[in-house]
């Protein structure tokens, strides 16, 4: 897989300010523009460096300005520049909220999560029901798997997940059904 398949895009916006950051921008720079109208984008936020999620940052940052950021481990793999690295605790404030930087490394070197309130952003770190793929190079399922449980899945239950593709679903959800989650439990 070379990264070119569909992926959400998520704009999140404080609605007292306007301020607003996107998250994984990959494709459709028009459409993600048209979601930003009357907002101030502080960062645009990559959970990683594969092109269905980083394609359109510099459109859309042309467009709409902002800070692009995401892991130095991911820029260096894919070959995307950005303004800012981001690391494991990092915070970013934007109006009312804060977005925390979580290190997932395991569907890319550098794959990263955001949290706000109780709303995460998984990139291809953690889908409904399963894990992001782990046919790419450089990928470590035990590694993705062990970031995954200590980091996302300790959450609160009613934490909403918002993955890089297909639906929303819960950390509860996640905990009770999850295809990776059952297979550690039956190994272990």
């Amino acid at each position: 897989m070379d990264g070119t398949q569909p992926s959400n895009c998520y704009v999140v916006a404080c609605a007292r300010t306007q301020e607003a950051v996107v998250i994984d921008p990959g494709a459709d720079p028009a459409k993600i523009v048209s979601q930003c109208q009357g907002l101030n984008v502080s960062h645009i936020l990559c959970t990683h460096g594969h092109r269905n999620h980083a394609g359109a940052k510099d459109e859309v940052k042309a467009a709409v300005g902002g800070e692009t950021a995401l892991s130095l481990l991911d820029a260096k793999a894919y070959l995307r520049s950005a303004e800012r690295y981001l690391v494991d605790g990092d915070r970013i404030a934007f109006g009312d909220f804060e977005l925390e930087v979580l290190f997932t490394p395991g569907h890319s070197p550098g794959s990263l999560c955001f949290k706000v309130g109780n709303h995460l952003f998984t990139g291809d770190t953690l889908r409904a029901g399963d894990l992001g793929p782990t046919d790419l190079p450089d990928i470590d399922l035990s590694r993705q798997l062990m970031a995954v449980l200590s980091k996302l899945l300790v959450l609160p239950e009613n934490t909403v997940i918002y993955p890089g593709h297909g639906a929303t679903t819960t950390v509860g959800q996640e905990r009770r059904q999850n295809v990776a989650v059952q297979m550690l439990r039956q190994m272990g």
